[in-house]
Parts: C-alpha cells; structure tokens; sequence
C-alpha cells in the first residue's frame, strides 16, 4: 500500500499527554498507530506547564478532584493508571522531581524531559509521529475509519481524538474534538473556560485597582450543595479583578451571575478581635488592620469602606467593628466574566461522558472511535490533575487497542 494511502491499526489525532500516553501504550501492545499533530512542535502545552517545569501529576488525585457532569465516570480510568503508576515511569528514565505543595509535583530541571520520555515511549512502541499535520475530514465506512489529511489519506480500525479542548488558542487549541463529536452525533457538555482569573465591572472594579499586586491566602467558595466549591488557597489582586490560585480553582465552579465569597483572614474572627482590640488598645485602625492584613491591603480596604484609617479603635461602636470584620471575613462579589480561553488553563466540558465507556474512552455508538484527555467532560482541579487525567485516560485507550 503506497504512503499516500497508508492502513494501520489506531490513528491518534493529538500529540500532546494524552495522546503521546495512548500512542505509547497501544504501540508497545504491538499495534501499529500513527500519531498526528497540526503543530510543529510535540506537547506545547506540557513543555509551557508549571512555568516550564511541568506539575505532571499531584500525589493525592482522585476522582474528587474532578469536576463532570458525571462525577463517577472518571474513577475507572483513574483507579487503573495511579500517580505512583506514572512516577514508576519517571523512575525508569531517572526524572528527578520535587513536590511543591499540596501533592503538586515539578521536574526538577524541565518540562522537556517529560516530553522526550513520551517520545522515547513511543519509539518503543514504534509510534509513527508525523507533526505539521492537518486531518481534513474523517469517515467511517463499514468498520474502517478514513481520514483525509494534507500528507495523505490514512485507513484505520480505531481513531483516537486526543485534541484537547479550547484553552490558550495561541498554542494551537481547536475545536477539532468538538467538530468530531458532532459529526457523528455525540453529545457535548458546552465548553467554558476553567482555571481562568475573573474580572469584574471595570467601573465597579475600579476603587481595587490600587491593590494590584498584593497576595494573601484566603478561604473562597461559590455554589451550594453538589455545585458548591471550596478552597483555601492564594489570592491575587489584578487591575482587572482577581486570579492566583484561589481564583483559578473556584472559576472551574463559577456559573455565570453567581457571586463569589472570600474570607480574607480565615483563620481571626476579626469583628470579635477588633472589639477585645477595642477594650485593650489604644492603637488607631489603620494600625490595628494593618496587624492582620499586608499593610496596604489594610489602607485599601478601609479607603474603599469609607473608613478613617486614623480612628482609634476604643472610640468606635461595636456594631462599626462587627461591619468592617465581616466585609473582611465574608466578602462577597460578582464576578462579570473570565479572562477567556487566552488565559484559562483547561476547558470545562466537552464530550459528554454518557456517550463513552469508562473503561475504554470508546464512543458507545461508534466502535472504534475514542476520546481522551482535556476534550472529555472531566475537568481537574489546579495542581497537576489535569494531567493525571490524561495519562489515566490514555493508558485506558491505549489498553483498549486488541
């Protein structure tokens, strides 16, 4: 059979985790897979994580860690292929890694190595990677798939979308996943940016502007019920509104109009200890906030409420206390947006996991067809998830193969 019109066991259409992992694992099971990627270079997405020493994958991942709309479908997957299961790997090819907080593990050195072991997987498996390569159309006739792209047609039994989803457009993310999904009728989740800062009202906004800059660990949460999420993490004042890592996780959870709640000083009831302040101090606000708060986060603060930074405490009435530590212990806004796929991390949504097998990523109604990674409806919390969930899902796919 001539190049042009090549037949081989899997195609993976996405050279990125998910896709390096499920080419890997399908070739070394003795399939013949081509791996295509209309990029020029292999895993982007991998070689810019973790300021460009990857979180590949967080200790503690599991399936809580993830938002769908079917919160159970990931645990298969997830159960089969551990974050110990992916350090195993690391060990064989003497990656060193550090963890940085909370479970998040980083290469030492650089991203890049990640990328080469993906590589250096596939060769042992005998991967035919073929980068700069675009998929014009895809057909499937009796069980065979056909796919139409510029470096020729290809024929193969089973085809893996491994094409991400939305998020940071400037590295070459498509809605090539969601073009396929509707093709054959599959249903999606509608996608929205996830892991994004959140901005506000510019006019509303505009008297936080002057914070810009300060950093504090806060406690933040949004929604109710099963909707509801909860984290304590850092926060970050913006021009245009807030991100840091508390931002970031609790944008996954944030519905459009819904308003957001911080808690800047969890861990003071700070109506109660300005009112001791009240009877034991002869200190002036501004000085007493400041003893709780970064100091300029502490003159914002009482600018914007309308507060004299120069009042003393022991003149004030407990109700004006109580007010002001509440604003601080309970202070709740409304988001009007997102930065947008620009700045956002993943895509929350995408192919709705009803449609899929969560053994083997297969589309129920199309044998043979398989989506994995950041194009399915499962989305991870921030801190190394999102890639667990790719070499989960990968592994799942690649297994699946014979």
């Amino acid at each position: 059979m001539t190049e042009q019109n090549k037949q081989t066991d899997v195609v993976v259409i996405g050279a990125g985790a998910a896709g390096l992992m499920c080419a890997a694992v399908a070739g070394q099971r003795g399939k013949r897979v081509i791996l295509i990627d209309h990029a020029s270079v292999l895993a982007e997405k991998i070689r810019i994580s973790g300021g460009g020493r990857c979180n590949f994958t967080n200790l503690y991942a599991g399936p809580n860690n993830f938002l769908s709309e079917n919160p159970h479908f990931c645990k298969s997957a997830l159960a089969r292929y551990t974050p110990l299961d992916f350090l195993d790997l690391m060990k064989t090819y003497r990656i060193a890694y550090h963890e940085k907080h909370k479970g998040q593990l980083f290469c030492d050195d650089s991203a890049e190595q990640i990328i080469q072991m993906l590589k250096a997987e596939c060769e042992k498996g005998q991967v035919d990677i073929r980068m700069n390569c675009k998929v014009q159309h895809v057909t499937k006739v009796d069980a065979l798939f056909r796919l139409q792209t510029d470096q020729g047609e290809l024929t193969a039994a089973s085809v893996v979308i491994a094409t991400g989803g939305l998020s940071i457009p400037k590295i070459g993310a498509t809605d090539f996943a969601y073009r396929i999904a509707k093709q054959f009728a599959i249903p999606i989740v509608d996608p929205v940016p996830a892991l994004v800062p959140l901005t506000f009202d510019a006019n509303s906004w505009q008297t936080f502007v002057p914070l810009a800059g300060i950093s504090l660990e806060v406690e933040i949460e949004t929604g109710v019920k099963k909707q509801r999420g909860h984290f304590r993490e850092d926060l970050l004042f913006t021009h245009r509104g807030l991100s840091g890592p508390a931002v970031l996780q609790i944008s996954s959870y944030w519905q459009e109009g819904a308003e957001i709640r911080i808690n800047l000083l969890p861990d003071v009831e700070l109506g109660e200890k300005l009112i001791h302040e009240k009877a034991t101090s002869r200190k002036n606000l501004g000085n007493v906030l400041a003893s709780y708060l970064p100091q300029r986060l502490a003159e914002g603060w009482l600018q914007v409420g309308g507060y004299q930074a120069d009042q003393r405490v022991a003149d004030m009435q407990d109700k004006t206390l109580r007010a002001l530590g509440g604003s601080i212990n309970n202070w709740t806004i409304t988001p009007n947006g997102s930065e947008g796929y620009k700045k956002a991390e993943v895509t929350r949504g995408g192919i709705d996991t009803k449609a899929l097998s969560q053994q083997t990523m297969m589309v129920n109604k199309v044998p043979g067809l398989y989506f994995i990674g950041e194009a399915v409806d499962v989305t991870g919390w921030l801190g190394g998830y999102n890639f667990q969930w790719a070499w989960a899902s990968g592994v799942a796919a690649g297994q699946a193969q014979g």
